[in-house]
C-alpha cells in the first residue's frame, strides 16, 4: 500500500513540475518541451532526487509516446502515407542505411571502440533515429503537419519507427557470427510481415463494426474506453512479437484513420495524448544527468555538432534525390538532425549486452538530450534563416517557393478566370458553386489524390505548391479575375497571399482564416475578404434564428454584414495589446519583415494609409507603426495617418522594401517592369505654374498620369485634368521611366535639373534626381 502511494506521489510530482516548467517556458516564449525536459531533470535522480519510483514513472510515460503515435496514425491516414510513400520508404530506408554505413566507416578509420563493426552498427542505429515525438509536437504547434516538409518528415519518421522493431530484434545478435545476424533479420522481417497482414485484415473487417457498435451506445466514456483499449492492446501485441509498442500504437491509429469515426476518435484521445506526452518528456528529462553534462560539456557539444551536421548532410541530399525542392529538403534536414528518444531504448539495451561502457552510455544520453532540447529552437529559426537566405540574390532563385509545377492540365484558361488554391472540402464546394455560374476555374493543389479527382472531374488544374511564384504564374494569377485561398496551414496561406499580390496587385482575393488571430494579418497583407468558418457558421445560425423570431430580414442582414465589415471583432475574444503584438510578430516571422524609419522630409507625412497607397505603389505591406512617443499601432487601418518620426514594420520582398525607401523620400519607385511612381512638389520657379494638369501629358507617347494630388493638406484622388497647378502642390505621377524623365524640367529651374538619367535595370529602384522635393 505504501509503495502504491509512493507511485502516486511521484506521478503527481512529475506532472506538477512538467506543468510549472511548461508554463515558465511559455511565459518566456520558449518551446514548452524545454520546460518539460528541464522539469524532469530537476526532480530526477541526478537532480533533487524527489522521484523514488523512476522505473514505474518511466513505464507510465510510455503511454505518452504511444498516444502521440496513435493520434499521428489517425491523422496520417493510408491516403496521406501513400502521397509520400517514395520518400518515406525509399528515403527513410536509405537514410538509416547511410547513417549506419557512415558511422561504421568513421569508427573503423578512427579506431573508435576497437575494430568491432558490430559496435559501429550499434552506434549507427542509435544515430539514425530521429525524434518522432519532438518533431511531431513542433509541427502540431506550428500547424505544419500538412505542409510538404511536414509530410516528408513524418513519412521518414514513420519508417524509422518501423525500423526500431527490426533494430531491437537484431541487437542481441551483433556480437554473434554473421549468419546469426542474418537469421535475426529474417525472423524480424517475418514478424513484421505477419503483423502487417493481420493489421490490414483487422482494419478492414474488425475495426469498423467495433467502432460503430461503440458509437451506437452514444456514451463518450465507452467510446473512449474502447479506443484506448484497442490502441494499447495492439501496442502490447507488437511488443510480444518482439517489435515496439510505438509501432503498434501507430498502426492502431492507421486502422482507425480510414473509418468514419476517425475525427471523433482524435477529439477524444487528444487530451490523453497531451497529458501523457508531457509525462513522457519529463521522464526523458529524468534520465539526464546535469552534472555529467557539465563535466563533459565540450565533448558533448562537439558530438552534438557532429550529429547535427552529419545527419543534415545525409538527409538533405536524399530528399532532393526524390525530386523535392531545395527548401523542403533543407527544412527536413534541419528538422530530422537530432537523435530520437527511442535511442534511449537502444542505448540501454546496448549497455546490458556489453556493447557500450557506462561512460559511453552517458555520453549517448547527454548528446541525445541536447539534440532534443535544441531541435525546437532550430525549427523556430528556420523562417528567419530562409528570409536571410532569400535576401541574397544568388540564393533567392533556389529558395523562392516550392519549384516548378509537377503537372498541368491541357485546357487551362488564359485570362478572366478564378484561381482556387487548395482542393479540400472548402475548395471543392467552391469550385462546384463557381461552375454552376459557368465561370472558368483553375485549381492549384499538391496532393496527388486530389489532382486525380480533378482529372476525373475535368477541372483545369496545376499540380504544385501554391506558395511558388512559378506555380502561381502557371495558373495565370497575373490575368485572373479573382482568387480564393483555402489552404490548411497559416504559413502557406500568408506566403501564397503575398506572392499572388506581388504578381497581380489588383487581384480580388478572398482567404480562409484557419485561426481568428490571423484575420488582421491577412487583411493587412492585402486580402479583399477574409472568411473565418466558425464565425460564419455563428452568423448564419444567428441570422436564421433572428429572422424566425420576427426581426426584419433586411435589418438582420445589415447587422451581420457589419460584423463581417468589422473583421468579426464582436465575435473574437478580447486580447491585450501585448498579446496582439506577440501574435503579429509570430505571424510575420515567416515573411521578409523589417522596421523602417520614415524620413523626416517624406511627402507621405500627414497622409492616411489609404491616400499613401503604399502596397499598390511599392508592393510592401504595412503591419505596424511605432510612434516617436512610444505608442505602437498594430494592424493600422486605412484612416491611420503617418507622422514625422514614425517607424514602420513592413513586409515585402527585398526589392519592394528598396522601392519603399526611395518612394518615401520623394524619389522614383519602380515596383514593376514598365511602371514607376513618384511624389513631387511643385517649386515656386516651376515653368508649369498656372497651367492645367493636362499640360503634363503634352506628348502622346509620354503615358504619365496624375494619380493623386495634395493641396493645402487636402488629398484628391484622381484630380480633374482641368485643375490648375499651384506652388507647393504635391502630385503623384505614375508612368514609364522615360516619360517621367521628360517631365522633370517642368518642376524646377532648368539649371538645377539633369536632362538625362542612367539606364535602369528592370525592377531596380532608382531616382530621377537625388531629391526633387524642396521644403516649404
Amino acid at each position: 500500500m505504501q509503495e502504491d502511494f509512493r507511485l502516486i506521489v511521484d506521478l503527481v510530482a512529475v506532472l506538477a513540475v512538467a506543468a510549472c516548467g511548461g508554463l515558465l517556458a511559455s511565459l518566456l516564449r520558449q518551446p514548452v518541451l524545454l520546460g518539460y525536459l528541464i522539469g524532469g531533470m530537476i526532480v530526477g535522480p541526478a537532480g533533487l532526487g524527489l522521484i523514488k519510483e523512476v522505473i514505474q514513472v518511466e513505464t507510465l510515460a510510455q503511454f505518452g509516446v504511444a498516444f502521440l503515435l496513435f493520434a499521428l496514425g489517425v491523422e496520417f491516414s493510408f491516403a496521406e502515407l501513400k502521397k509520400v510513400k517514395a520518400i518515406a520508404l525509399g528515403g527513410g530506408g536509405l537514410q538509416i542505411a547511410l547513417t549506419i554505413s557512415v558511422t561504421v566507416l568513421v569508427c573503423g578509420v578512427t579506431g573508435a571502440w576497437g575494430a568491432l563493426p558490430a559496435k559501429g552498427v550499434f552506434l549507427g542505429s542509435i544515430l539514425s533515429l530521429s525524434s518522432t515525438a519532438v518533431v511531431l509536437k513542433c509541427l502540431i504547434e506550428r500547424n505544419e503537419t500538412e505542409t510538404p516538409h511536414g509530410q516528408v518528415m513524418l513519412g521518414i519518421l514513420v519508417v524509422q519507427d518501423l525500423a526500431l522493431g527490426l533494430m531491437i530484434a537484431v541487437l542481441p545478435a551483433l556480437n554473434q557470427p554473421a549468419e546469426t545476424i542474418g537469421i535475426a533479420v529474417l525472423t524480424a522481417l517475418l514478424r513484421i510481415g505477419l503483423f502487417a497482414a493481420g493489421a490490414v485484415a483487422t482494419g478492414i473487417w474488425l475495426i469498423p463494426p467495433l467502432l460503430r457498435l461503440l458509437a451506437r451506445t452514444e456514451s463518450r466514456e465507452l467510446f473512449l474506453l474502447g479506443v484506448v483499449t484497442l490502441c494499447l492492446g495492439i501496442a502490447l501485441l507488437t511488443e510480444s512479437l518482439g517489435l515496439s509498442i510505438e509501432m503498434g500504437a501507430f498502426v492502431a491509429g492507421l486502422m482507425i484513420s480510414e473509418v468514419e469515426y476517425a475525427d471523433q476518435t482524435l477529439t477524444y484521445v487528444e487530451p490523453l495524448r497531451d497529458i501523457f506526452a508531457s509525462l513522457f518528456f519529463a521522464a526523458i528529462g529524468m534520465l539526464i544527468d546535469p552534472g555529467f553534462l557539465w563535466n563533459n560539456l565540450e565533448l558533448i557539444l562537439g558530438l552534438v555538432a557532429i550529429v547535427f551536421v552529419g545527419k543534415f548532410l545525409i538527409i538533405t541530399p536524399l530528399v532532393m534525390l526524390f525530386r523535392y525542392p531545395l527548401k523542403t529538403a533543407l527544412i527536413a534536414g534541419l528538422g530530422l538532425a537530432q537523435i530520437g528518444e527511442f535511442s534511449f531504448v537502444l542505448a540501454s539495451e546496448g549497455q546490458v549486452l556489453g556493447l557500450v561502457s557506462r561512460r559511453i552510455y552517458l555520453l549517448i544520453l547527454g548528446t541525445t538530450a541536447v539534440t532534443l532540447i535544441i531541435t525546437p529552437f532550430v525549427l523556430r529559426l528556420v523562417p528567419f534563416l530562409f528570409n536571410l537566405a532569400e535576401s541574397m540574390p544568388w540564393l533567392k532563385p533556389y529558395l523562392a517557393g516550392e519549384g516548378q509545377a509537377r503537372d498541368v492540365s491541357e485546357d487551362l484558361p488564359s485570362k478572366d478566370h478564378v484561381v482556387v488554391c487548395g482542393y479540400g472540402r472548402v475548395g471543392r464546394n467552391l469550385v462546384r458553386l463557381l461552375h454552376q455560374h459557368d465561370l472558368p476555374v483553375v485549381v492549384i493543389d499538391q496532393s496527388e489524390r486530389r489532382i486525380q479527382q480533378l482529372r476525373e472531374a475535368g477541372v483545369p488544374y496545376v499540380y504544385g505548391n501554391g506558395v511558388s511564384f512559378h506555380v502561381l504564374e502557371t495558373a495565370g494569377v497575373n490575368y485572373a479575375k479573382g482568387m480564393a485561398i483555402t489552404l490548411p496551414d497559416p504559413m502557406s496561406i500568408r506566403l501564397c497571399l503575398k506572392r499572388a499580390l506581388e504578381l497581380h496587385p489588383e487581384l480580388d482575393l478572398v482567404v480562409r482564416a484557419t485561426q481568428d488571430k490571423n484575420i488582421e494579418v491577412l487583411y493587412q497583407l492585402g486580402a479583399r475578404e477574409v472568411v473565418q468558418p466558425e464565425f460564419e457558421a455563428s452568423i448564419e445560425m444567428a441570422t436564421y434564428l433572428l429572422t424566425g423570431l420576427g426581426l426584419s430580414p433586411a435589418v438582420v442582414q445589415q447587422e451581420m454584414q457589419q460584423i463581417r465589415n468589422d473583421h468579426y471583432l464582436d465575435l473574437r475574444p478580447e486580447r491585450s495589446a501585448s498579446e496582439v503584438s506577440r501574435d503579429l510578430r509570430q505571424a510575420t516571422r515567416d515573411l521578409n519583415r523589417r522596421w523602417y524609419s520614415l524620413p523626416s522630409a517624406s511627402p507621405l507625412i500627414g497622409m492616411s494609409l489609404e491616400e499613401a497607397d503604399i502596397r499598390y505603389l511599392t508592393g510592401v505591406s504595412l503591419m505596424a507603426i511605432r510612434r516617436s512617443s512610444g505608442e505602437e499601432i498594430d494592424y493600422p487601418n486605412a484612416q491611420t495617418r503617418l507622422e514625422d518620426g514614425d517607424r514602420l514594420l513592413v513586409v515585402g520582398a527585398t526589392e519592394e522594401i528598396a522601392a519603399l525607401e526611395v518612394f518615401t523620400k520623394g524619389q522614383v519607385a519602380v515596383p514593376g517592369e514598365n511602371s514607376a511612381c513618384q511624389w513631387i512638389t511643385v517649386n515656386s520657379d516651376s515653368p508649369i505654374l498656372g497651367q492645367t494638369l493636362a499640360a503634363l501629358n503634352t506628348h502622346e507617347e509620354s503615358e504619365v498620369k496624375v494619380q493623386a494630388m495634395r493641396r493645402d493638406g487636402k488629398f484628391i484622388r484622381f484630380p480633374d485634368r482641368k485643375m490648375d497647378i499651384r506652388t507647393y502642390d504635391q502630385l503623384l505621377l505614375c508612368g514609364n521611366l522615360p516619360s517621367l524623365n521628360q517631365l522633370q524640367p517642368l518642376f524646377a529651374a532648368s539649371s538645377k535639373v539633369p536632362l538625362s538619367m542612367p539606364k535602369l535595370k528592370t525592377g531596380e529602384p532608382q531616382s530621377l534626381k537625388e531629391n526633387l522635393r524642396t521644403n516649404s
